[in-house]
């Protein structure tokens, strides 16, 4: 309760895994639900001075319900939010032989492991997630999984990366690694940003610091590391930070002065005020099977020069994100597809597609551009989701190309959705007569807004504007019925 008045939220790691001499363990081997070879070989983990034990068998139904029912009994009376199912490969012994880490994981109630091992994760996580929704069906299940398998969306799971490491390439390879995960159908994708394992270098640093107030090189580097990994990680289905130590937070990172800080408090802000438009795409995910993170060859396959692009991507149908991975960059190559024109994030000045740049990248700002025809709705600064309901929204609109965005609401934490009661707003921009049109509401919801205004600022190549949250455009004031709004730039103003 704590945790909740500070609007908050809990998510517990929990191990489908359970030692030999509990009573949970006996609970499942007595109907033969428990994976024995490594109780037969008497494999001990890491845990203190390390226990024997082994995983249950996800396969079997029965086994599924057991495991669900113990985690109700003893865990989710506590109030618990959200469950964290890790070492879901399963993990059942570190740096083991495929081979051997096969033969510890069987056999499943459908058959040998050889042929369903993979699939783990997914067993697990219909288990959590039937178990929930029959619990309380109106309350959203979420799950984070370290390994997944195809279709694990159905059971409200996100999978992050893995226990990566802190190194400028591990950050790299997280940029390909989400895109070939969103390419796979699976829209919630996340990473520990930072970095899980930590090169002992920095952790050596964070102490010297902690002694002695001074930054040396190593940790110097952690800090750069920390603000590029945090810039990039903004921009994901999934914005969180995990690791070990040193700490993450970001006043742990860097004091408040220093620019690693402002640019990770900065970057964090925006993300807060951008959910209009994240929370939109969710909506997108769930009606028209989109993925939110996307690799630039699934919104511009006509172009041949994107095929081999891994280190720039969308995010949604607006936005191009193109993380910097490399210690002490100032600058990035960045492609600009040929189908559209671009505007930078910061100033708003119009690139051609169809190039390769060689673009700016100071140590605070990750190149961030948006396509022409773009509509990004920004909502107000928010220190968490549910603290005011956006009813002012400033509406970007960067002309060239028409374009269109649904804006999606519901009540952000049941599945009344499932039963129809969500809103979409859609926006059509028209660039031949510089109309922009808000359309009919339709649907609603309970604790829906009847009344907001739009904030609408346009943007064109005789008329750049750094994207700012809080600027000034032409107001519309929306009842829920369409809205015509007709924008000219007349002296680098709307009107």
């Amino acid at each position: 309760d704590s945790i909740h008045a500070m609007h908050a939220h809990m998510m517990i790691s929990v191990w489908p895994k359970f030692y030999a001499t509990t009573a949970h363990f006996k609970e499942f081997d007595e109907k033969g639900w428990m994976y024995r070879q490594a109780v037969k070989d008497r494999i001990r983990d890491w845990v203190g001075p390390g226990y024997v034990g082994s995983f249950y068998d996800a396969y079997a139904e029965g086994a599924r319900k057991l495991f669900w029912k113990q985690l109700k009994d003893h865990l989710y009376p506590l109030g618990i939010d959200a469950w964290w199912m890790d070492a879901s490969e399963p993990n059942i012994r570190d740096c083991t032989d495929l081979e051997y880490r096969k033969a510890l994981c069987g056999p499943t109630a459908l058959g040998p492991s050889t042929q369903y091992f993979n699939a783990y994760a997914l067993m697990n996580a219909q288990a959590i997630y039937e178990g929930l929704r029959a619990e309380d069906p109106n309350r959203r299940v979420f799950q984070l999984t370290r390994s997944g398998f195809a279709g694990l969306q159905r059971y409200a799971t996100a999978t992050w990366s893995g226990d990566i490491a802190s190194r400028w390439e591990d950050m790299k390879a997280q940029i390909s690694a989400g895109l070939n995960f969103a390419m796979s159908g699976i829209p919630y994708w996340t990473m520990d940003i930072g970095g899980f394992c930590v090169e002992n270098r920095y952790v050596k640093a964070q102490e010297e610091f902690n002694l002695t107030s001074k930054e040396n090189a190593d940790l110097k580097e952690w800090r750069e590391l920390n603000t590029r990994w945090y810039q990039f990680g903004t921009f994901t289905p999934l914005f969180r930070a995990h690791g070990q130590y040193p700490f993450r937070e970001v006043y742990n990172i860097a004091p408040e002065n220093h620019p690693a800080y402002k640019s990770i408090t900065a970057y964090t802000q925006l993300r807060y005020r951008m959910m209009p438009y994240i929370y939109s795409l969710a909506g997108k995910a769930y009606f028209d099977d989109y993925t939110i993170m996307r690799a630039l060859v699934m919104d511009f396959g006509k172009d041949k020069q994107v095929e081999h692009i891994g280190d720039q991507y969308m995010f949604g149908p607006s936005l191009m994100v193109c993380p910097v991975y490399a210690y002490g960059a100032r600058s990035r190559e960045v492609y600009f597809p040929a189908t559209t024109g671009w505007y930078d994030f910061y100033t708003g000045q119009y690139m051609g597609g169809g190039q390769l740049q060689t673009v700016s990248s100071p140590y605070e700002q990750m190149p961030l551009y948006f396509c022409e025809g773009a509509i990004i709705p920004v909502g107000p600064e928010i220190e968490y989701v549910d603290e005011q309901l956006p009813e002012n929204i400033t509406l970007y609109v960067y002309a060239g190309r028409n374009g269109a965005f649904t804006l999606y609401e519901d009540e952000g934490v049941n599945y009344n959705y499932e039963r129809g009661q969500y809103s979409m707003i859609p926006i059509m921009y028209d660039d031949a007569s510089r109309t922009l049109v808000i359309g009919d509401r339709q649907g609603e919801y309970p604790g829906m807004l009847k009344n907001r205004v739009f904030n609408v600022v346009f943007v064109d190549k005789n008329s750049p504007k750094p994207f700012s949250p809080d600027a000034k455009g032409v107001e519309v004031l929306y009842d829920g019925k369409k809205k015509w709004c007709a924008v000219r730039p007349v002296n680098n103003k709307d009107v």
